[in-house]
Order: structure tokens, then C-alpha cells, then sequence
């Protein structure tokens, strides 16, 4: 198992940016493939981003591209989400999510590891 510990969320105004951390620790970091979802209000949890276990790969939420950058550092344990030019409806409690010892993925069943989530809250 590992622990997950997400931080970094808050309050912005639209067209800001702000860079979520999720820290592990427990199992060795780099035997985990990594992503990023979001749940709003009323909504399902869904897909941000995602990496590799080395970090050599990355794949995105198609709406999402250009905008935010999932990267990771394994010798911190840490993988970070940059949200640039922030919108209003990016509000969401942001989760860090880890799956073991498998390539990275885009659905919420495929990661059996979660952090508690940070809330960002984007303003118009």
C-alpha cells in the first residue's frame, strides 16, 4: 500500500494558476503508475491526468491539454499537477490516485490507491 497526501489546492481567480503536490510514502514510489481526477459537486469523479512510472509517458484529459502538466519527481516521492489559466468550471476537489506496478490509466477502477483530495476553487 501507499499513502497519498494531496496539497496545493485554494482559492483563484480565473485565468490564474496553481501547482497541486501529492506526496507518497509506504511502498517504493516509482512502482507506481500515477494520476490526477476531479470530482465537482453533483458530478462524477473523473479523469485529469496521468504518468508513467518513470515519468516518461504522460496522458491527458482531451479538454485539458495545454493547460495543465502532470510531472513527477521519485526521488521526492511526489507527483505534482500545474494548472495554468484556471477557469471556473475547473472547481473540484482534485484527487491523487496510484496504481501499482502497472502503466498509467484513465479510470477511476483502475487505481485502488487515493489520497483524500485538495479543493480548488476557481472565481469569476
Amino acid at each position: 500500500q501507499v499513502q497519498l497526501d494531496e496539497s496545493g489546492g485554494g482559492l483563484v481567480q480565473a485565468g490564474g494558476s496553481l501547482r497541486l503536490s501529492c506526496a507518497a510514502s509506504g511502498r517504493t514510489f516509482s512502482s507506481y503508475a500515477m494520476g490526477w481526477f476531479r470530482q465537482a459537486p453533483g458530478k462524477e469523479r473523473e479523469f485529469v491526468a496521468a504518468i508513467s512510472r518513470s515519468g516518461g509517458s504522460t496522458y491527458y484529459a482531451d479538454s485539458l491539454k495545454g493547460r495543465f502538466t502532470i510531472s513527477r519527481d521519485n526521488a521526492k516521492n511526489t507527483v505534482y499537477l500545474q494548472m495554468n489559466s484556471l477557469k471556473p468550471e475547473d472547481t473540484a476537489v482534485y484527487y491523487c490516485a496510484a496504481r501499482y506496478y502497472s502503466g498509467a490509466a484513465y479510470s477511476v477502477d483502475d487505481y485502488n490507491n487515493w489520497g483524500q483530495g485538495t479543493q480548488v476553487t476557481v472565481s469569476s
